[in-house]
């Protein structure tokens, strides 16, 4: 039962959500990318590209919110989105998406953990810090309603334009309406550690001294660690889904006239529409799956989840283009299951006052494994083909998890 008023910062916390994820181009970004004839290891270097600027630029960003303001950051984060996405529309060259990724990575940077520090301060200053895991996966289900609506709006208007390139022009606008969105949030939540700017060089060395002694934490750092793994998994894989859906899509007995582009263009936005509604009920329901207090449930989950991708690419190899499909969904799910649940335990065991670093140093973690696994999965695929790359990067995380788990019970 939610105990927390749905009031008119909860409308903006969910407009936040919903409004970022209409990034229209993210259904068909592997799509265009081959359509501008870049091999995956390119793909590959431009995914972990985006992934190493996030990396160096992750925990400073995350520190420089806490101490210099949210709102400031977020601001400054959707300006770089935008500025990226006119660079995708208007070039075609491998160098110039380079550039653009950079942009891109630097918005993800100072956007992560950013908004979770934001939204666990409000509750904390409303005495609803026991909701977190039911209000943030209320807010995190309408990110997922954003991104089914975006899927399915980005097919339609494939399907109309015949090309891949327009949906990065149309992605500005909700990024522009975001940047009002957050600007309108109230001043108590751009959290500063010392409002005095003389301070401000001390502040930042004692929210770093800070975050540092919590991350040593055993306890925080497996949280933290387990949430990062899958997170990383799927945002590496998770375009890998599209030329699978193509596949899907030429198998339908329906609108064979139409050109392949066109129609897959149309099955590719249906189909990430479902899923991401499957999504954003796993996300709202998080809650109820915490309160059944089921023992390693995020181990579980994790294991889970690198189970789901052997599967698909063992499936992917045979050209099983169903079921492969529907076990890629499962990852989805498993992930918007995940995120409320870690999100509230790290909660739990972080001081209030340097959340949004430590949320940061889960996304710099994340974003190490994320370059690693692109650069690995786009090498693979070039040489031994998809489905053999989702079984060798599967394989692999589920062994480095098994080590990693090792080296936490040493030190408990």
């Amino acid at each position: 039962m939610d105990t927390f008023t749905k009031n008119g910062q909860y409308i903006k916390f969910c407009a936040y959500g919903f409004l970022k994820n209409l990034r229209f181009f993210d259904a068909f970004l592997l799509l265009f990318f081959l359509e501008n004839r870049l091999s995956y290891t390119q793909i590959g270097i431009i995914y972990a590209t985006r992934e190493i600027i996030i990396n160096f630029s992750e925990i400073p960003t995350g520190i420089i919110a806490d101490t210099f303001g949210r709102k400031n950051a977020l601001i400054g984060a959707f300006l770089s989105y935008i500025l990226s996405f006119v660079i995708f529309y208007t070039s075609a060259d491998f160098y110039l998406f380079l550039i653009a990724i950079v942009l891109y990575g630097i918005g993800d940077a100072f956007r992560s953990g950013t908004h979770k520090g934001m939204i666990m301060d409000y509750l904390k200053g409303k005495g609803w810090s026991d909701q977190k895991t039911n209000y943030y996966g209320h807010t995190r289900s309408w990110s997922q309603i954003g991104s089914a609506i975006s899927a399915l709006f980005a097919g339609v208007l494939v399907l109309y334009t015949g090309t891949y390139r327009s949906v990065f022009l149309c992605a500005i606008v909700p990024y522009l309406l975001n940047f009002v969105n957050i600007y309108t949030y109230p001043n108590e939540l751009n959290f500063s550690s010392n409002e005095a700017k003389s301070k401000k060089h001390k502040a930042l060395w004692f929210t770093f001294q800070a975050f540092w002694k919590v991350l040593k934490r055993p306890k925080v750092f497996q949280i933290i660690n387990s949430a990062a793994l899958h997170t990383s998994f799927l945002k590496a894989i998770k375009d890998y889904i599209q030329p699978l859906m193509v596949h899907v899509a030429v198998l339908l007995p329906f609108l064979m006239e139409m050109e392949e582009k066109r129609k897959s263009g149309l099955v590719v936005g249906i189909l990430y529409f479902f899923i991401f509604l499957l999504s954003a009920y796993a996300s709202k329901n998080a809650a109820k799956l915490a309160s059944l207090s089921w023992k390693n449930l995020s181990t579980l989950t994790l294991l889970a989840g690198f189970i789901a991708g052997i599967t698909c690419g063992f499936l992917y190899s045979y050209e099983w283009w169903i079921g492969a499909l529907l076990v890629f969904m499962s990852i989805y799910i498993l992930e918007n299951l995940r995120k409320p649940l870690l999100t509230g335990e790290v909660a739990d065991h972080v001081p209030n006052e340097i959340l949004t670093s430590v949320y940061s140093a889960q996304s710099f973690w994340g974003t190490i494994l994320t370059s690693l696994i692109a650069l690995s999965l786009g090498l693979i695929a070039d040489y031994f083909g998809v489905g053999i790359a989702l079984m060798g990067v599967s394989g692999g995380l589920l062994v480095l998890f098994g080590l990693l788990e090792k080296v936490f019970l040493k030190k408990k």
